[in-house]
């Protein structure tokens, strides 16, 4: 039995991949630059004659310039202490906004917003009982014979009505009264009456 014989483009991409892991784990160990001494890193630059005379001057700018390196310092993975950097944090003095974080304070009480036209409402009461509704009724003519009293046609859509003073029609219209041009009617579910004029149609 021969190990590989059967593929063998697999076993060049596996040797080919194994490679490139050696020369990749290679470049990991072995550091990629000379590495600063920490003497020359650490020994700060003398001050000239000039910048003695003027010291509170001198501190702004130098505050402002240290800013400046650690704004511009590389963002490397370099792993190597840059002592220059932290000297120049260690000039960065915090001015703050007053406000101690460590001590609890009252929050500032919320402004109300103003209403520029506020709503005033006024009390209505009880609403009020609903209209009662129209009497569909029609008084088209009168069924009289002599000695009988009063009597009339009444309509309602396609049904006719014949009634007199005191009769209930449809069980909801009590006729009241009869006149020659017009009949009273009351809707007793309501308590309504209303006057139908005699219409000839």
């Amino acid at each position: 039995m021969k190990i590989g014989s059967e593929n063998r483009t697999k076993v060049i991409a596996a040797s080919a991949l194994g490679l490139l892991a050696v020369v990749r784990v290679g470049f990991m160990i072995w550091p990629s630059g000379p590495a600063i001494p920490p003497a020359a890193a650490s020994s700060p630059a003398p001050a000239s004659p000039s910048s003695s005379r003027s010291s509170s001057s001198g501190k702004t700018l130098e505050s402002k310039a240290n800013a400046k390196l650690v704004a511009s310092a590389d963002m490397s993975l370099d792993p190597t202490l840059r002592l220059q950097l932290l000297h120049a944090v260690e000039g960065i003095t915090y001015g703050g906004s007053g406000k101690n974080i460590f001590v609890e304070q009252a929050d500032a009480p919320p402004i109300p917003d103003v209403v520029k036209n506020p709503v005033v409402e006024v009390p209505t009461g009880p609403p009020l009982p609903p209209a009662p509704p129209v009497i569909n009724l029609k008084f088209f003519g009168f069924a009289n014979k002599a000695g009988e009293p009063k009597r009339i046609f009444l309509s309602e859509n396609e049904d006719v009505f014949i009634a007199a003073e005191g009769d209930i029609v449809n069980r909801r219209y009590k006729v009241i009264h009869i006149n020659p041009s017009s009949a009273e009617i009351e809707d007793v579910l309501y308590n309504h009456s209303q006057n139908i004029p005699l219409s000839q149609n």
